[in-house]
């Protein structure tokens, strides 16, 4: 999936903070980042802000919206829709547990 089609598919927002912005201005990113496994299939990316991107670096997505009350908020409501389901069911199981930290 190119860039252009995963911002269009999110209307431009930003999936972590739910701000719309200009195209130059955003990211992709991968849900399950690339060096934890991730691929480049549309159910991997988003649409990020580049400072929600940089934040999440390669953070899993339950680090990251653990740490992130606002990101947790926009990412269930905008982009689990688009989000492979494997990946949305592993999210919401270790948020559920309150699994520590991953190990780096």
């Amino acid at each position: 999936m190119r860039r252009e089609q995963v911002f269009a598919r999110d209307e431009y927002q930003c999936v972590y903070c739910g701000e719309r912005f200009e195209p130059e201005l955003l990211t992709v990113d991968h849900v399950q980042p690339r060096m934890r496994g991730g691929d480049r299939s549309g159910g991997n990316l988003v649409t990020a802000c580049g400072g929600c991107n940089a934040r999440k670096g390669s953070l899993r997505l339950a680090e990251f919206l653990r740490a992130d009350d606002t990101a947790r908020t926009h990412f269930f409501h905008l982009a689990a829709p688009h989000v492979w389901p494997r990946i949305m069911r592993a999210v919401e199981e270790e948020l559920a547990r309150g699994a520590p930290s991953a190990r780096r």
